[in-house]
Parts: structure tokens; C-alpha cells; sequence
């Protein structure tokens, strides 16, 4: 059997590697439910007119199918679109030494804390230093072009904030040395403080890595700031890293027998190069980038925090002088083909429309 998509391709190549129960639970989950995509196991819904019928398989939602994850994304953009106020953002992402990554890979309950930390640190520096709150969009990002672990936090913060007083103050002033330190100091704190409470899986003995730790704090890291002038900037920058698969489809260039090969930018040699590894390899590559069930990788703080946002959003569109949005319906599945490949997937082979008629249930499968 062989699928067009190259990831369910490999997910169904591999199957017996990974369909078992001493698979991670949330990776086993997803990957199943990816293999079974608008197929009969998901159930479906059934449409008809006079002359013709069709069925149309459910999709699944799943982390590790791109075409879901495609959909989800379009409608995180929409949703998020619709309900940031107009104006400029401030990007600022925060990285940290590559011999740290392990440590997020090998302690999945660490990683999910690194957007609260960086939230944190942007909060408190504009409180500090201007008395203000400002909205956070924060984005945890785990891979890199090899898919390897890469812990690293993308934000997206309102270029202005909100006074005590009801003032909206346009501009915020980020010190990067500042923000670096903080950074730096909390995500030592993390691993150290798991360390200490013997709560930290790694190879390295206890004195090791107190060793490597107090060699990091005294390393510059790299924390880049940049403007973007409107928030479509940033959800289209966001978009590539959210509810998608680590790898994107077109990157993957030959599937083997035992081998994939994809090709990745490296940005030393300026060009793009070939990876070749192992189908397990690559399994287990894509593996430890999906986050547990109910794990979001997009959080939001300050004043675009769900709580908050409830409270504020209405006084901060007063403020700005702009109308509030109402919440986008998601898309339906018949107007994104149509709008994708210029035809009506419910038209019958006479041009009628055909009608919803009832819901087929899951059948089992293996």
C-alpha cells in the first residue's frame, strides 16, 4: 500500500516499529490516528442528490497529519486574527546553547514551562520599567531543520501596553543584554532546581552537570528582537510552527525500503544539503517533537491571557479606537477544496447539489 503523503507513507512503512505499548502513549495516539485519516475507521458522512451518492471519510485531527494540521492552522491564524487588536507587535525569541536541549527532550514536564518563563521575564521587564502590561503570544518551538530537539521560545508582544490608569502608551523599549540575562538565569534555575530534587533524567552524574550548568551561565545567548508591523506578519511567520508536523511534506525527497532522505538549509554553507537516515531514525526524530495530549504549544499572557482578555479586550479596543471581531466559523471541508482546487466536491456528475444525509459509524479496524 502506498500513500501520497510521504509522512503517512512512512508512518504506514514503519508501523510495527512504532505500534506498540511501549511507544510513548501520545505518540502512538497520533500516529494511528494520522494512518487513519478520511478512511472508514474514523466514520464518515454521507451525501446524496437524486442520482448520485458520497461518502466522505472524517478526518482526525491529529498532530502528525498534515493536511489536519494545515486546516488547524489556517484556523488558529483566523481565530487569532480576529481577535488581536490592529497595530504593531514585537517579535523576540528566546534560544538557549545547543548542550542544553537534551535536557528538554529526556524531561518532557520542563520544555512547556519555557513559554511561561519567557512570558514572565517580558512581563516584568515592562512592568519594572514603564509600569505597563502588555499582551504575550508565546510559542514553544522544539525542532530545527534535522529535527533535532531545539527548546526554543518564539513571542509575539503588543508593541505597546496598558497603564494602571486606562493609558495605552505606544512604545516599549526591550534591552537586549537585559532580557538575555533573565532569560538565562531562569532556564538555569529550572534545570538546576529539577536537578537537585532528583528529578532530572540524564547520563551526566550529579557533579557533571553542575559543572556544565555554571559553565552556561556565563555564556552569551542568543536573543533576537524584531518589529513586525502588523499581526498578519506575525501569524504567517507563526503559522509554520504551529499544529504542523516537525518536517514539511516537500522537504522529503526518497523513501526507501530502509531509508528517507529530505533536505534542510544549513545556513554555515548557505545552501541546502541532504539528510539521510533511517526510517526508525526518522520515527523517532518526529517522535520527540509531539507534545502529550492536551499540551498546548501556544499560550498567551498578560493581557491576551484567556482571563484577561475576557475582562480587557473591550476597554483596550475603546482605547485603540477599534471594533471588536466576532469569533471566525471554522471552514467547512467543501469550501476549502473548492477554494483550492476550483471545484465543488458536493456537485453531482448533473451539476445538482447534493444534500447531507446521514452519518456512516466507524468501522473497525486493526
Amino acid at each position: 500500500m502506498r500513500y501520497l503523503d510521504p509522512l503517512k507513507q512512512i508512518l504506514f512503512q514503519t508501523r510495527s516499529y512504532w505500534d506498540h505499548d511501549e511507544t510513548r502513549p501520545a505518540v502512538r495516539r497520533a500516529f494511528r490516528k494520522a494512518l487513519q485519516c478520511r478512511t472508514p475507521a474514523l466514520g464518515a458522512e454521507v451525501y446524496a442528490s437524486e442520482s448520485q451518492e458520497r461518502i466522505v471519510c472524517h478526518t482526525c485531527k491529529s498532530r502528525a497529519c498534515p493536511s489536519c494540521g494545515y486546516r488547524a492552522t489556517v484556523q488558529w491564524q483566523r481565530e487569532r486574527w480576529a481577535a488581536l487588536p490592529d497595530g504593531s507587535y514585537k517579535g523576540i525569541t528566546f534560544t538557549m546553547p545547543d548542550v542544553l536541549w537534551r535536557f528538554f527532550c529526556d524531561n518532557q514536564p520542563l520544555a512547556p514551562a519555557l513559554s511561561a518563563l519567557a512570558a514572565n521575564i517580558i512581563q516584568t521587564w515592562v512592568s519594572a520599567g514603564y509600569s505597563l502590561r502588555v499582551g504575550i503570544v508565546a510559542i514553544l518551538h522544539t525542532f530545527n531543520g534535522r529535527l533535532e530537539f531545539n527548546s526554543h521560545v518564539h513571542t509575539m508582544i503588543t508593541a505597546g501596553g496598558l497603564q494602571p490608569t486606562g493609558t495605552w502608551v505606544s512604545g516599549v523599549y526591550y534591552d537586549r543584554d537585559k532580557l538575555m540575562e533573565s532569560w538565562r538565569n531562569a532556564v538555569i534555575k529550572l534545570v538546576r532546581t529539577a536537578l537537585r530534587a532528583g528529578l532530572l533524567r540524564t547520563e551526566m552524574t550529579a557533579d557533571q552537570t553542575e559543572a556544565m550548568l555554571a559553565r552556561q551561565e556565563k555564556r552569551w545567548w542568543s536573543i533576537k528582537i524584531q518589529s513586525f508591523g502588523s499581526k498578519e506578519h506575525f501569524l504567517r511567520y507563526a503559522g509554520r510552527y504551529v499544529r504542523r508536523p516537525p518536517i514539511a511534506q516537500r522537504r522529503i525527497t526518497d523513501i526507501g525500503e530502509r531509508c528517507v532522505t529530505f533536505w534542510t538549509k544549513d545556513k554555515k554553507l548557505g545552501r541546502r544539503v541532504d539528510v539521510l537516515c533511517s526510517l526508525e531514525e526518522f520515527i523517532d526524530s518526529w517522535a520527540q517533537h509531539m507534545p502529550e495530549r492536551y499540551q498546548h504549544a501556544v499560550r498567551c499572557f498578560g493581557l491576551l491571557a484567556p482571563r484577561a482578555l475576557r475582562q480587557t479586550s473591550a476597554a483596550i479596543l475603546a482605547i485603540l479606537r477599534q471594533e471588536r471581531r466576532p469569533r471566525p466559523k471554522p471552514l467547512r471541508w467543501a469550501y476549502a477544496i473548492k477554494r483550492d482546487f476550483g471545484t465543488d466536491p458536493l456537485l453531482d456528475h448533473t451539476g445538482k447539489k447534493m444534500k447531507w444525509v446521514r452519518r456512516a459509524a466507524p468501522e473497525e479496524s486493526s
